[in-house]
């Protein structure tokens, strides 16, 4: 047995580190945390300080026994796992759980995997920070006390099965507040007019700074320049530079990563913490910008021999965020010589993002010399301004520009086009003047990215706080992310060339959504019952300052117990109150009566979501009538009109092979019914178009499709079959999706070799059922 034990979080970096060490280490993963809360409402003695009750559950039991028993063979213990608050409490679970002593235990801590940062690390080791724990521990608690005390007041007056957190009810809050924004707003038409002088390679555009808000000022405006003169009133050309933006942070590189390579928040971390743990990178949770000494000369060294000395200019960047925890770098590559990696293309994909924005932070600024000629009327009062750039030197550039969140119309500087060679008092020759009409937009909605950036700008989470943040909005239904259809909107465009004005009306596509955030009806209900009940747990301030607190606990600044008993007596007499005394929440809207039989038309949540109501419930009376929304439909936005066409469905569409047909909308969408079996409508056909020819054509297309997929079936047990699955033959049995071996034809395979399969897939699976999972 090894002299010493080297204990980390995962298994991929125990492999990468145990290349490091000699002989001497035996480097073992505790596969994330050890043990956690107990489930019950005791795991926090409220009245004893707040004292925690843990527990090892069963899938890392196996994990500490092993730990133990390596720990009392070793004369040193090390403990290794991450140098975030995260990690020194996993490293204080350990030392606990392990019953370690002080005087063999080390604390060590690296922010890049590397021989040289693990040495440094074992050379300078030090003891738990109990202050990072403490700071830990305050926020498992309070979250835990909010968690266990919220949820069950959510079941009670609002839904069952709810469940409410702190950080998390605030970003829902920010997705319900931007979607009741952009109800709201209310699009105004202006015309923008655009000119185009000269002919070929010598054209360029110009445009009027302000808009007409009605046509015929629009029209008035190309009139008069029928006959118009345009002359270069003014020139006026300056340099100007542009600065590379600092090295990603957790909250930079999530954005970036998301509007670059399109990936998800949690996706991102995902491929971060791989590249971590491979050794490609420094440590991904990290809100400092600060670039080491080390990593400068290593940054220096590469731009200077890939691109030339002229291309280097050194930089430090300061961390603007007064709580950023635990300063340590910048997110960064390990190696800046590794221009790319080993690895799949998501992580050489993000690899070559943070090497590409780590090495641009070190590089000279880029110099344009930018124009821009005002251009009189001879007609008007009214000047058009035309804008031109041109790039002196590409510096950081060469290898990276950031992008942003803006719209089309909002385009970076650097998308000017060059302007021709111009001089003042020059008669230009108009080719065309347009007036295209635009419309104002509403607030945009927030994407992964957006909603982190907002987080981080109030003050709210952490870099190890974004991406579960937004996973949780998610899976509890309160908010999701989809792609939504915009709708046909028409614009008019006047256009004046050769001296004649033209009118025409064009459409465009207006509203489209691609990976948005949209509130769901019950977490805008959910939201607006925190707000009215519990004001301070949805408050961006009084988040911010949880936030600042535990900081202060971390620094050794404040008391951890004082922090949390201050806030949870006000906290636990507002659920007592809130219980007793609440209405029930339901977000119920009247929409009017129905035209024909006069009955209240309602719309509300219920057990199963949001629908609508016709009539009331009354004893012994006529039975109120119900339909659900649709995908896309929401209780604050449909009207009296369309929650009628909800009535519409299930509807009869006839008949075939002498049974009839029924469309209707189900849980997983639009559906046909025909003789007990169910036969999903293709995406684009709306339920209530659908004939019964149609219906007929979708159903003998399925059918089809499932005889294609049908390989063999068996006389002994209808409920096994041989099917063509996307990879290849495979055996469906009961519940079962069992794989073929690849010595057996499908073919020849008897009702007992499928038995034989079946029992040794169910094997497999308990054997492996026992598998160790993260906890981060």
């Amino acid at each position: 047995m090894a002299k010493n034990l080297l204990i980390v979080e995962s298994p991929a970096k125990a492999k990468t580190i145990e290349g490091y060490l000699g002989k001497d280490f035996t480097v073992k993963s505790s596969y994330g945390h050890i043990r956690d809360l107990i489930k019950s409402e005791d795991a926090i003695d409220i009245q004893n300080n707040f004292q925690q009750k843990y527990e090892v559950p069963a899938d890392k039991k196996q994990v500490v026994s092993e730990l133990k028993k390596l720990a009392k063979e070793a004369e040193m213990v090390w403990l290794a796992s991450d140098e975030d608050r995260e990690g020194e409490a996993i490293s204080w679970h350990l030392y606990d759980t392990l019953n370690l002593k002080e005087a063999s235990t080390k604390r060590i801590v690296f922010h890049e995997i590397t021989k040289p940062a693990i040495l440094r690390a074992i050379e300078n080791p030090r003891k738990i920070d109990y202050n990072l724990v403490n700071a830990q521990q305050a926020r498992r608690v309070l979250d835990r006390l909010v968690g266990f005390e919220l949820s069950p007041v959510l079941w009670k007056k609002v839904k069952p099965s709810l469940s409410a957190g702190r950080v998390q009810s605030v970003a829902v809050r920010l997705i319900v507040e931007r979607e009741r924004e952009i109800n709201k707003f209310t699009s105004e038409a202006a015309f923008k007019i655009v000119a185009i002088f000269g002919k070929g390679k010598e054209a360029f555009k110009a445009e009027l700074p302000e808009r007409f808000s009605k046509q015929e000022d629009a029209e008035k405006f190309l009139q008069d320049c029928i006959n118009a003169s345009f002359n270069v009133k003014s020139l006026e050309t300056k340099p100007a530079k542009r600065s590379p933006a600092a090295p990603f942070t957790t909250s930079t590189l999530q954005q970036e990563a998301s509007r670059k390579l399109g990936f998800s928040v949690s996706r991102t971390m995902s491929v971060a913490q791989k590249l971590y743990e491979s050794g490609n990178i420094t440590y991904m949770r990290t809100d400092s910008v600060n670039l080491s000494d080390t990593a400068l000369a290593a940054a220096q060294h590469e731009i200077s021999s890939a691109f030339g000395d002229k291309y280097y200019q050194h930089r430090k960047y300061k961390t603007k965020s007064a709580s950023a925890q635990e300063a340590h770098e910048a997110i960064r590559p390990t190696y800046f010589d590794k221009h790319t990696i080993d690895g799949d293309n998501a992580e050489k994909r993000l690899y070559e993002l943070i090497w590409k924005r780590s090495i641009a932070s070190q590089m000279s600024e880029a110099l344009f010399e930018k124009t821009t000629a005002k251009i009189s009327i001879s007609t008007r009062k009214e000047e058009l301004t035309a804008n031109g750039e041109v790039m002196k030197f590409d510096g950081f550039l060469k290898v990276y520009l950031e992008s942003n969140d803006d719209d089309e119309d909002n385009l970076q500087d650097s998308d000017n086009a060059m302007l021709p060679p111009l001089t003042q008092g020059q008669l230009l020759e108009l080719q065309e003047l347009t007036a295209t009409e635009r419309f104002s937009r509403p607030p945009a909605r927030y994407t992964e990215a957006s909603l982190v950036k907002k987080l981080e700008e109030l003050g709210i989470g952490r870099p190890s706080t974004y991406a579960p943040t937004i996973s949780t909005i998610q899976n509890r239904g309160y908010v999701v992310k989809e792609e939504r259809e915009g709708k046909q909107r028409q614009f008019r465009v006047l256009t004046l060339k050769n001296g004649n004005i033209s009118k025409s009306d064009k459409t465009e596509n207006t509203g489209a959504e691609r990976g948005k955030l949209f509130p769901t009806d019950i977490g805008a209900v959910v939201n607006d019952f925190l707000v009215q009940h519990f004001n301070g747990i949805v408050d961006f301030n009084f988040t911010a300052s949880v936030e600042k607190q535990f900081d202060e606990i971390a620094s050794g600044l404040k008391n951890w117990t004082d922090m949390i008993r201050k806030f949870y007596d006000p906290f636990h007499k507002d659920v007592e109150n809130t219980i007793e005394t609440a209405d029930k929440a339901r977000g119920e809207r009247d929409l009017g009566v129905h035209p024909e039989n006069g009955k209240k038309i309602s719309v509300r949540i219920g057990r199963y979501g949001p629908f609508v109501q016709i009539g009331e419930a009354e004893e012994g009376g006529e039975k109120p009538l119900y339909a659900s929304l649709r995908t896309g439909q929401s209780i604050e936005t449909i009207t009296l009109e369309e929650a009628l066409e909800l009535f519409k469905l299930p509807k009869k569409v006839g008949f075939y092979e002498e049974k009839e047909m029924t469309v209707a909308i189900g849980k997983f969408g639009p559906y046909i019914r025909h003789n007990s079996a169910f036969y999903s409508l293709p995406k684009g056909i709306d339920p209530l178009d659908v004939s019964e020819e149609m219906a007929i054509d979708i159903i003998n297309e399925k059918r089809k499709k499932d005889a294609e997929k049908l390989i063999k079936v068996f006389d002994e047990d209808a409920d096994a079959k041989i099917l063509n699955g996307r990879w290849g033959p495979y055996i469906e049995y009961g519940k079962q999706n069992i794989k073929i071996p690849k010595d057996k034809d499908p073919l020849t395979l008897t009702f007992e070799d499928v038995k034989a399969l079946a029992g040794d897939s169910g094997k497999e699976a308990k054997k492996g059922g026992k598998k160790f999972t993260r906890k981060k």
